[in-house]
């Protein structure tokens, strides 16, 4: 998170807050405090759909198994070269 906020700032400027992060081409939050407490993220809402997603996979354990033992093979050199997987495929 970039920017940190009031909540009274969040309230008069929310539209705004809106476009800005909608144009930003990388995706961040904007912190909202209240009292100086962190008690509201607001971000695009591609990236929130993204972050759910992400813990969804990472709560699933056979998900993540999968992307380990993927990883575990990238690392291990164990790939299948481009051209070769689009003929295997068919494309």
């Amino acid at each position: 998170m970039n920017r940190t906020i009031t909540i009274a700032e969040a309230k008069e400027r929310l539209s705004d807050i809106s476009d800005e992060l909608s144009k930003s081409k990388n995706p961040v939050a904007v912190k909202v405090t209240h009292e100086k407490k962190p008690v509201l993220a607001i971000m695009p809402w591609e990236f929130y759909e993204g972050l759910i997603e992400t813990l969804e996979i990472m709560k699933d354990g056979k998900l993540m198994g999968g992307v380990r033992e993927s990883i575990k093979e990238l690392k291990d050199g164990k790939t299948i070269p481009w051209d070769k997987m689009k003929r295997e495929l068919g494309l």
